[in-house]
């Protein structure tokens, strides 16, 4: 292949990449697939049997389905009312209560985006406590992001965990939870503290803030109270018993307990069956109009997210595995030399493609091909949550638009946002804190 067709497929590549950050939203997706069918013509294979990630697709699909159901019986306005409470009753640790919350939140669902429940909680607790709320909202973003490789039901875990044991390495689904739950959990807390520590302007210094309030444009809303369904704390004790059931089928299966020989239903599988049954369950119990499921809005972004993935993953893996062999020969003397780097092109590669299961489907099979250690790709792995460097993806976004006080602000420069130094932070000692930890584990 020549130099001027690589040069030409590179363009395709970061353009198509450009073109859906520009358009934002689904778009992603879609231009994805315009990427593709340029791809395609200048001669690399686009098998959609081998490179698009219907395994990735299908678990995001089945998540979110469980999730909207749950949303539809109340058991989400069941978890933001929580979430209010534990926020009220220390306001001012809020800056490090708020990521704990969004942390958990994800790890249960196995996305972010249910942080868009609870990030209009942050903002108001905030202002009514004379904090700026950007502290407490770009840490709680950030950390609504890392949880996703830390989640028993992402398609992340679930790719990477597949991946692990498919190459006959000794580890899997448990071993990597145990290094990156811990890890990132562990990450979150020392930033959330730095951050608090070194970010303590009060709200009624900030400029812009006292400009806004001047023209009227704070509301303060006070605490709003929430009329549960009958069944909203019912559905929030499925969801939850499904996740137990997704990690416990993981034990049961799994090759160093080997419980059951030979399981009919691989990992995968079994994450999507059981969600899928989960949602019918939420359903049949909570009597809920299953059309209603469909407007509802977590429903909407993760299938927008489904769409980013698929259109996003097909065009990194038809690109990368069409140069797998250069590329290989070229990195692998360097990723063995410094295996840490492999957490430098995650984090690169994640900030152009918007997610981390479409991170890891692209990115992980360089590493398994160098030879490179469960232990650094295991450690490595939260680097793939770099989706706060670009001001464009939705939660970030979200929490803009949700804090009026405007000390939650993108500036003239791309990078010049309070998301980034947070992000940078959590990602450094989520990794450091996995090669530490899954030395003593792996």
């Amino acid at each position: 292949m020549g130099v001027l067709t690589l040069v030409l497929q590179l363009l395709i590549l970061f353009g198509a990449i450009f073109l859906g950050a520009r358009l934002g939203g689904i778009a992603i997706g879609f231009a994805g697939g315009i990427g593709v069918l340029l791809l395609g013509a200048t001669g690399l294979k686009t098998d959609w049997q081998d490179y698009i990630p219907f395994d990735v697709v299908g678990i995001i699909l089945s998540v979110i389905g469980a999730i909207a159901a749950m949303q539809v019986a109340g058991g989400i306005d069941f978890l933001v009312g929580w979430a209010d409470r534990m926020l009220r009753k220390r306001p001012q640790s809020l800056t490090i209560v708020a990521p704990l919350i969004t942390y958990l939140m994800t790890v249960l669902a196995g996305t972010g985006h249910t942080a868009f429940s609870t990030l209009p909680v942050i903002a108001e607790v905030a202002k009514e406590n004379n904090i700026r709320p950007s502290r407490p909202l770009a840490i709680s973003v950030v950390s609504s992001q890392i949880a996703v490789t830390a989640s028993p039901v992402s398609a992340a875990v679930a790719y990477l965990a597949g991946a692990l044991e498919d190459g006959q390495v000794g580890i899997g689904y448990l071993q990597l939870l145990a290094v990156s739950i811990p890890a990132s959990l562990a990450a979150v807390l020392v930033a959330a503290l730095i951050v608090n520590w070194l970010d303590r302007t009060p709200l009624d210094q900030d400029p812009e803030y006292l400009k806004r309030r001047a023209e009227g444009r704070v509301v303060m809303r006070g605490a709003t109270a929430i009329e549960l369904k009958p069944k909203a704390k019912a559905s929030v004790a499925v969801f939850i018993t499904a996740v137990g059931l997704v990690m416990l089928y993981a034990v049961v299966t799994s090759d160093r307990l080997s419980l059951i020989q030979q399981p009919a239903i691989d990992h995968t599988s079994a994450i999507i069956a059981i969600m899928l049954a989960t949602a019918a369950v939420i359903v049949v119990m909570a009597k809920i109009d299953p059309a209603e499921i469909l407007n509802a809005p977590t429903f909407k972004a993760g299938m927008s997210a489904a769409i980013c993935v698929l259109g996003v993953a097909w065009l990194g893996t038809v690109f990368i595995q069409g140069h797998m062999a250069d590329i290989t020969a070229l990195a692998g003397d360097v990723l063995r030399a410094q295996p840490w780097l492999l957490a430098v092109v995650l984090f690169l590669a994640a900030t152009l493609l918007y997610s981390q299961a479409a991170t890891a489907k692209a990115i992980m099979p360089i590493a398994f091909s160098v030879g490179l250690s469960p232990l650094s790709i295991v450690a490595s792995f939260a680097a793939a949550s770099a989706l706060f460097v670009l001001p464009t993806y939705p939660t970030l976004i979200a929490a803009v638009e949700m804090d009026d006080t405007g000390s939650t602000r993108i500036g003239k420069y791309v990078f010049d946002h309070p998301f980034l130094a947070p992000g940078l932070l959590t990602v450094g000692l989520a990794v450091a804190f996995g090669f530490g930890l899954g030395s003593l584990i792996l």
